[in-house]
């Protein structure tokens, strides 16, 4: 595989293993609990994404997913049941659907030219391609990869690998900030 259906197959999977790397070490429960108002958690991203890849790159394609989601199966995922993990639900069973899910996305992409003909039922215009859920799923992994650096910094300060070391003086750096915003108080 060369060209722009690799560069992005290779690119989502940095973005996965971004998300992965953001669960490394944690607790079940720092892992569960909610760190925004509307709950944003880090193993609900997680879930999320699985029913994501499932969508896009297996049911789109007529490539059934490894695995039956009980959210989708009894509908409650449109009541947001993919984006938190119950007590029943072990981060090794959610991270075990996202190890499979992208398993057999990978597969899918592998197989098709990005050329490829898609159908997400759900959407206005269900017709599409390969490469364009290639760049949607691409783009919705990385923007809950951004959530998962701010929530992981919120939960033991971890920041990703692409940020000042960890020498860096953080109190210092945010007066800085807090005094150019004061500036417009």
């Amino acid at each position: 595989m060369t060209g722009i259906k690799h560069d992005l197959h290779a690119k989502l999977k940095a973005s996965r293993a971004g998300m992965l790397a953001k669960v490394d070490g944690l607790s079940e429960y720092d892992m569960r609990r909610p760190m925004s108002p509307t709950g944003t958690n880090l193993l609900g991203m997680i879930k999320h994404l699985v029913g994501v890849e499932h969508v896009y790159f297996g049911d789109s394609f007529d490539r059934p997913p490894p695995d039956i989601l009980p959210w989708n199966e009894d509908g409650t995922v449109w009541q947001g049941a993919d984006m938190w993990a119950t007590a029943d639900e072990s981060s090794a069973y959610i991270l075990g659907l996202y190890h499979r899910a992208c398993a057999h996305s990978d597969a899918t992409i592998e197989a098709l030219d990005i050329e490829a003909p898609a159908r997400v039922p759900h959407w206005p215009s269900p017709d599409t391609t390969l490469g364009y859920l290639l760049v949607w799923v691409l783009t919705d992994t990385a923007q809950h990869g951004g959530h998962a650096d701010i929530v992981r910094e919120l939960i033991d300060g971890r920041t990703g690998s692409d940020t000042a070391t960890s020498e860096t003086d953080w109190s210092t750096y945010v007066q800085r900030i807090q005094a150019a915003a004061d500036a417009f108080r």
